[in-house]
Formats: structure tokens, sequence, C-alpha cells
């Protein structure tokens, strides 16, 4: 069940990547190859494999281990197969934990029509391209186009990342240029809202 679970959720968040290939393309810096952020006590970053070795994003999320809860909104709003594709995508991923801090109920309400709400609250998580930590540092007080259409604003102190929705929430990355096949992970600790 488990095993089937974790499928399902890698599935889904493919076909998030996937629904959001077709988005207009994102205001972001271009992406380069540059070496990823020197990590700070809040945020650290992971080597890159070689490209023969990396999985997609979405079986990277779900090999991982700590995606649970995304990789299985993604395949219920059916993304998973997008996610999959080609990209190239970043996705700014949170955690089991941060989804987790969301009101009680919150998960389950948004389950209950996926291609809904939750589908565009997975989608202001995705920006077209592979923007790599380097690049984001570069984004202080810029606004970055999701593929929901929504932006973001980046925030940088120091080593520091933060992302600021459309709310005025204020999400820390906590974790950056998790490599993909197609596209490169950052990892937050607090979940995005495009709106109220």
């Amino acid at each position: 069940m488990k095993r089937s679970l974790a499928t399902a959720g890698a599935l889904s968040l493919a076909l998030l990547l996937g629904a959001c290939s077709s988005a207009a393309p994102a205001t972001t810096a271009p992406a380069t190859t540059a070496p990823a952020m020197t990590a700070s006590p809040t945020m650290t970053t992971t080597p890159t494999p070689t490209a023969a070795a990396m999985a997609d994003i979405v079986d990277t999320a779900v090999a991982n281990g700590s995606f649970k809860t995304l990789t299985a909104a993604v395949t219920a709003a059916g993304l998973a197969e997008t996610l999959k594709g080609p990209g190239p995508f970043t996705v700014f991923a949170p955690t089991d934990a941060a989804f987790a801090k969301l009101p009680a109920g919150t998960v389950d309400t948004l389950l209950k029509e996926p291609k809904g709400k939750l589908a565009e609250i997975l989608k202001y998580h995705v920006v077209s391209g592979k923007v790599m930590a380097a690049d984001v540092v570069k984004l202080n007080g810029q606004k970055v186009k999701t593929v929901q259409g929504a932006e973001l604003t980046v925030e940088v102190t120091g080593s520091k990342v933060v992302l600021i929705d459309a709310t005025g929430n204020r999400v820390n990355v906590v974790m950056t240029d998790v490599a993909a096949s197609n596209g490169v992970i950052h990892v937050l600790d607090g979940v995005l809202l495009p709106s109220a």
C-alpha cells in the first residue's frame, strides 16, 4: 500500500510539472550551471549527480521521502505526468512538515476537489525553467511569475532566501539545488498560497 501511494504521489508530481510546461514562460534570471549557494544553518544544498543517474522531479521527490503529501497531492490533481515531462521546471517543494503546519483539515478539504484550488496551489510552487540557487539569490526584491500565473517575491538576506506569496505569507527555502533530470527542486518549510 505504501508503495502504491508513493508511486501515485510520484505520478501526481509529474503531472503537475507537465501541466505547467504549457504555461507562459516565467520572468526569471536565465538558468546557469553556476555553483550552488553556500549553505547556511537554515539552508543546505545537495550535490548534483550525473545526468544519467538523475530521476525526473516526481521520482526524485518520491525517493526523498519527505514529500509524501506533495506527491500525493500532485497525483490527485492530475499533474504528475506533466512534472515527469521534459521541462525544465523549478519546483519549490513544501515538505510533509510544511503541509502539517496548515490548519487542521486543509489538505483533506483540498483533496476533495483536486483539480480546482489544489491544482492552483501546486502550480503556484512551480516556475518554468531550471532556476538554480545561484540564480535565485540574484533575484532579491524581484517578483517571479509561477506557472499558475501569480507571482512570488524573492527576499535574500545573506545566504537566507525567503519567498513571499500573494497573501504576504513568508516561506523559507531550507534546501536548494536538488537536481532532477528535468529541472531542480528547492525545499520549503511552508506552503505558498496564490490568494487568500
